[in-house]
């Protein structure tokens, strides 16, 4: 997130550093962390590991303070899991939140935090692998989970979330079975976790996205999956008047299943993903000033897809 004036806090921020861990590869899950410290744009492995190799989590920071891995698929045991994994900023050290966890076992799902208040972990599917349309929400303060009155428009998995930190989140795409993708985009306005569903829907119906906010600014939904195959596009959605444009930026190839993370104000960083062919370790970095892309000098230490992925951008 770039430095600039914070509309909640009325502070500067300064970014910290972004955060892509856990993740798919053939035959197996993730537990490795990848950082990149944004003063100096350079990558390395955290210290920090996931208790187990697990992906297609939900995953949002209480920025200044913790980033959370929520739920996902658990490789080992073959099944989802409920969990939630914190890793503390700034020293990186992960602890599981102990008798604090999701409704119950999901995977596919999507989250995104209203820093210094409450993460939103939305969507996703069960054991069954059936949709849901639930959503839960981590206070951060006592770090108690509670389930939402509200729910999404319709039960959906493979969707994607990102928010304007002190006034909403935005649930983005997806899909179900069997009525397929959906360009829908449910808003939840902060403090009184109200929903809504907005009248700008994406470009086009897709799910497997990835998504990040300038907050304050915009929302940008990367790739994904539409009725044509992979997409290369990017949406944004700005902020606050939730208007929807297509960018003539797009990312350098069509992929799905990516992450991505924003050190806000700057930059978005999207990592991973599914091309044509194999899976990605490539980096992309779009500029939120002149929202173009370029391919991040590093890579993912492994290439991998549905990894998890949150920020750390100073306190909001």
């Amino acid at each position: 997130m770039q430095i600039l004036a914070s509309p909640h806090a009325g502070a500067a921020l300064i970014g910290v550093a972004g955060y892509f861990g856990g993740g798919r590869v053939t035959g197996g899950g993730l537990t490795g962390i990848d950082k990149i410290t944004f003063a100096t744009d350079v990558k390395s492995v955290s210290s920090a590991t996931l208790t187990v190799a697990i992906y297609q989590m939900g995953s949002c920071a209480n920025s200044g303070v913790a980033g959370y891995f929520g739920g996902g698929f658990a490789f080992a045991a073959s099944t989802q899991t409920k969990a939630i994994q914190k890793v503390a900023f700034p020293s990186d050290t992960k602890s599981v939140l102990s008798g604090i966890t999701l409704t119950a076992d999901v995977a596919d799902l999507a989250s995104m935090a209203n820093s210094g208040v409450a993460g939103y972990f939305g969507g996703g599917a069960d054991t069954s692998f059936n949709e849901i349309d639930r959503i839960d929400k981590l206070v951060f303060s006592t770090e108690i989970r509670s389930t939402l009155g509200i729910v999404l428009s319709s039960a959906l998995f493979t969707l994607s979330a990102m928010a304007n930190s002190g006034v909403a989140g935005y649930f983005c795409g997806g899909a179900d079975n069997p009525v397929g993708n959906y360009s829908r985009i449910d808003k939840v306005t902060f403090p009184g976790d109200t929903k809504s569903t907005l009248f700008a829907t994406l470009t086009t119906a897709r799910s497997s996205t990835s998504a990040s906010a300038n907050s304050g600014v915009a929302g940008y939904v990367f790739g994904g999956n539409d009725s044509g195959g992979k997409v290369s596009g990017i949406d944004r959605i700005a902020f606050p008047g939730d208007t929807r444009i297509t960018l003539t930026t797009v990312l350098s190839v069509a992929k799905n299943s990516t992450a991505s993370m924003a050190d806000t104000g700057n930059a978005s960083y999207i990592a991973g993903g599914i091309p044509a062919s194999g899976r990605s370790n490539v980096i992309e970095k779009f500029s939120h000033v002149t929202e173009t892309m370029q391919t991040y000098t590093s890579t993912l230490t492994t290439a991998s897809d549905a990894v998890g992925a949150f920020a750390d951008c100073g306190v909001f």
